[in-house]
C-alpha cells in the first residue's frame, strides 16, 4: 500500500503521466475489444502487447502477485466447471467432436479443451491493463479527471474513495485475521482441518463488517463537517490538464475499437479452432 493508502505506486513512466480519465478510457476500450472477440490470435497478441505496455511501468512483480494469483485461481476454477459440466461444449462452437478424456459420465472432447484455452487466455489478455490502470493511477487525480469529463463529482469523489478503501480493506482483515489467530482460530493447517479453517474464515467477517461501518461513518461524518455537496461543482487540489500525449492516446483508443469491429464483421466473426 503506498503513501496515498491507495494500490497506487509513484513513478514517472508514460502511464504514471497520462491523465487518469485517459486510462479509464484505455481500459474501457481495450475490455470490448477483448469481448468482442473469441479467438486465440487475438487474445496472444493483446497479452503480449498489455505486458509489454505493464512492463514499462517499472511496477514490482512482488506487488502484482496477489491480483494475478487471484485472477489465476478464477481462470482455472471457471476452466474446472466448464469441463465438468459441459465437457462438450467446444461441438457446438466446431459442429465436429473429438474424444479426449473421459470423466464416467460423459468424454471431455478436443474442442471443448480448445475453448477453454482461449476463454483462460481472454480473461489473461484483460490483467495487464487492469494491473496498469491500479498501480499507475492516483486516485485523487482520477477522480478529479472524471468530473473534468462531465462525471458529477459527487460520483467521481465516491470512485475515488472507493479506490483508497480496498487497501484499507486488505490491511483490517489482516490485523483481524492476526487477532483471531493469536485466539487459536487461526487458518492454516496446523489450525485444523478444511472445515475448521473456514469455520474460522468466517468468524472473521462480522467484525471486519463492523470495523467497514464505523470508518464508513467516520469518513461520512468528515465530509459533513466540511460541507460537501453542498455546492453545485468543486475544485480538485490534485486537478491535471489534458496533454498532448493524453489526446493522441484517446485517438488511439478510438482507432483501436474501430479496427477491432471492422475485424470482427469482416476477417475473424467466430470462434477459432484450427484442428
Amino acid at each position: 500500500m503506498s503513501r496515498t493508502g491507495s494500490l497506487y505506486i509513484e513513478g514517472d513512466s508514460l502511464f504514471h503521466r497520462m491523465d487518469g480519465a485517459v486510462k479509464l478510457i484505455l481500459l474501457l476500450s481495450w475490455t470490448v475489444v477483448t469481448f468482442l472477440f473469441l479467438d486465440l490470435r487475438i487474445f496472444a497478441v493483446m497479452l503480449t502487447a498489455g505486458i509489454a505496455m505493464l512492463l514499462t511501468t517499472g511496477i514490482p512483480l512482488k506487488r502484482m502477485s496477489f491480483l494475478f494469483w487471484i485472477l489465476t485461481v478464477f481462470t482455472v476454477l471457471n476452466s474446472a466447471f466448464i469441463l465438468l459440466l459441459t465437457p462438450r461444449f467446444g461441438t457446438t462452437l466446431t459442429g465436429s467432436h473429438t474424444p479426449r478424456i473421459p470423466i464416467g459420465y460423459n468424454t471431455i472432447n478436443q474442442e471443448t479443451l480448445f475453448y477453454v484455452l482461449t476463454l483462460s487466455l481472454k480473461y489473461m489478455t484483460l490483467l495487464p491493463i487492469t494491473l496498469l490502470f491500479i498501480f499507475t493511477t492516483h486516485p485523487s487525480r482520477f477522480a478529479a479527471s472524471l468530473n473534468k469529463l462531465g462525471v458529477p463529482y459527487k460520483m467521481a469523489y465516491a470512485v475515488s474513495i472507493a479506490f483508497r478503501y480496498i487497501p484499507d480493506l486488505t490491511q483490517e482483515f489482516r490485523t483481524i485475521l492476526n487477532a483471531m489467530q493469536m485466539r487459536g482460530l487461526g487458518i492454516s493447517r496446523e489450525d485444523g482441518n478444511l472445515r475448521r479453517r473456514l469455520k474460522n474464515l468466517s468468524l472473521v467477517v462480522v467484525p471486519l463488517l463492523q470495523s467497514s461501518l464505523q470508518h464508513i461513518e467516520s469518513v461520512s461524518d468528515a465530509m459533513d463537517l466540511r460541507g460537501f455537496g453542498t455546492g453545485r461543482s468543486r475544485t480538485w487540489y490534485m486537478g491535471t490538464v489534458m496533454s498532448l500525449a493524453d489526446k493522441l492516446a484517446v485517438v488511439l483508443c478510438a482507432l483501436l475499437l474501430g479496427l477491432a469491429i471492422f475485424l470482427k464483421l469482416q476477417v475473424f466473426p467466430g470462434f477459432w479452432y484450427p484442428f
